[in-house]
């Protein structure tokens, strides 16, 4: 059954076999083409290499540039003028020639009146006019003069005036100056006078709270420092040189804590003067 089935599919197609010498005859047409096409070009020469080489031994000459030369102007030769014929020299006779004579000299006269020029003439000026010129040019010297006379003594003046006024000025300053000096001195006085008061009355208070010993011998004195309150109180109380007498110091140093609180000026920039006391008490006043 298959090989009938082979027979007639080989009858039903009679050109397959020229479509495969076809097929074949293509594929050789174009392996043809493929290798000579590809391998088909010329290939240029190859290049000639030349290998140079020099003397160095020999310095290299330095090439000079020439200027260029300047072509010079060939003269034209200038054009031939026609020769005279034979005729023409035979029939024109010869004319004498005619010696030029020099121009006549000038004579030196003339030549110097024509070289020198005549000067201007001035007019002179009348003796009258001229004098008065001469006074017109005094007048003028004197006014200047006299004006600059004026000038220098106004100058003077103000300088004067400005001198006084500087001496005036030191002056002023002088006396505001010394009556500075005197209130500070007169304050400074006061100041003095007040704290030498107080210390006095300070002083008076402590003696009167002292119960002197009896019978001490010569005029012992004692030295406190005490150191007060701004109100007066007593802070603290420190001998400082003793009489030699245990009992005249204690009686002084309990008469000054018996005083308390001692007396101060009201000014409260003068409690410096007493924040640190120095009190001294003879036995005898």
């Amino acid at each position: 059954m298959s090989v009938m089935v082979l027979r007639n599919s080989s009858r039903n197609e009679p050109g397959l076999f020229l479509a495969g010498v076809l097929a074949l005859l293509v594929h050789v047409v174009f392996a043809v083409f493929m290798f000579f096409g590809l391998n088909w070009k010329s290939l240029p020469p190859e290049g000639l290499v030349v290998d140079l080489w020099q003397d160095w031994s020999q310095p290299v000459q330095p090439v000079v540039k020439q200027p260029p030369l300047k072509k010079e102007p060939v003269p034209s030769e200038p054009a031939q003028q026609p020769k005279p014929t034979q005729q023409f020299v035979q029939e024109k006779s010869p004319l004498p020639e005619i010696a030029s004579s020099p121009p006549p000299k000038k004579p030196d006269i003339v030549r110097k009146e024509k070289s020198e020029k005549p000067e201007p003439v001035t007019a002179k000026e009348p003796p009258q006019e001229t004098q008065r010129k001469h006074e017109l040019e005094k007048r003028e010297e004197r006014e200047l003069e006299k004006q600059r006379k004026k000038e220098e003594a106004v100058i003077a003046e103000a300088k004067r005036l400005q001198r006084e006024e500087t001496l005036q000025r030191q002056r002023e300053q002088e006396v505001l100056v010394a009556q500075r000096e005197a209130q500070q001195a007169a304050e400074r006085a006061r100041i003095m006078d007040e704290i030498a008061k107080y210390r006095t009355m300070i002083l008076a208070k402590v003696r009167s709270r002292i119960v002197m010993p009896p019978d001490l011998p010569g005029n012992p004195m004692t030295e406190f420092d005490v150191t007060l309150l701004p109100g007066g109180d007593i802070l603290d109380v420190q001998l400082r040189r003793s009489s030699g007498y245990a009992s005249f110091d204690s009686a002084v140093e309990r008469a000054v804590f018996l005083s308390e609180p001692l007396p101060l000026p009201s000014n409260p920039a003068l409690f410096k003067e007493f924040r640190n006391l120095n009190v001294t008490v003879h036995y005898h006043e």
